[in-house]
């Protein structure tokens, strides 16, 4: 005769842990661009996610905690993307028009991370707000970088931070405008995107390439 295996208390199985963490952590960013940070009490984010208060804080810790993973995955994928292109092959121009095109498919695909931290990123505090601050300026650093080759090649009339800074507010600020069902789509509002920022500040000298030329 077997014997059925004795279930012991303790930790869940790996999978099944990530698997409800994936809930609460999908629970929590309907909730939080729906209502905001402070107006999302944990009880709800349990509810919708279907789990208990005891289970909840063992698999996040803290609703801060919660936040910070939210906002630090989705701008990891950011950074991903934006240091392949800043390092890969082509012209400054060429990879200007790159960062757009993969910044603006990003922004669509989370734009409700991207409000959440346009609204809530001040609720970070200590490490957890420096940490993220780091990861926001990395991503910068990518496009400082290609903005300032592009620059030193003749190729872009300034280098200015104030630039960098101006053309990722715009493009953040598609999240707040952008709809599934209009009549412009990712690509075609990142073309139109990039052609009104390198119209201003691409040099004349430099002529702007055919849109589907430089796509992955």
């Amino acid at each position: 005769m077997t014997t059925a295996p004795v279930r012991r208390r303790g930790r869940p199985p790996a999978a099944a842990a990530a698997r409800t963490r994936e809930r609460i952590v999908r629970a929590a960013v309907e909730l939080f661009a729906e209502k905001g940070f402070h107006g999302t009490g944990v009880a709800e984010i349990g509810e919708r996610a279907d789990v208990r208060r005891g289970a909840l804080y063992y698999h996040i810790g803290s609703k801060e905690e919660l936040l910070f993973r939210i906002l630090y995955d989705y701008i990891g994928l950011m950074y991903a993307e934006a240091r392949e292109i800043a390092d890969g092959p082509g012209d400054p121009v060429t990879k200007l028009r790159k960062l757009i095109r993969s910044h603006v498919r990003l922004i669509v695909a989370h734009r409700r991370e991207v409000a959440i931290q346009l609204r809530d990123v001040s609720a970070l505090t200590g490490a957890r707000a420096a940490d993220l601050q780091a990861l926001r300026d990395r991503v910068q650093h990518c496009w400082q970088r290609v903005i300032d080759a592009g620059q030193e090649a003749g190729a872009l009339r300034t280098a200015d931070h104030v630039v960098t800074n101006g053309i990722l507010g715009m493009l953040n600020s598609a999240t707040f405008w952008y709809r599934e069902h209009g009549t412009h789509g990712p690509e075609e509002i990142s073309d139109i995107l990039a052609a009104t920022v390198l119209d201003g500040l691409a040099c004349a000298c430099h002529p702007a390439p055919d849109p589907g030329t430089d796509r992955k």
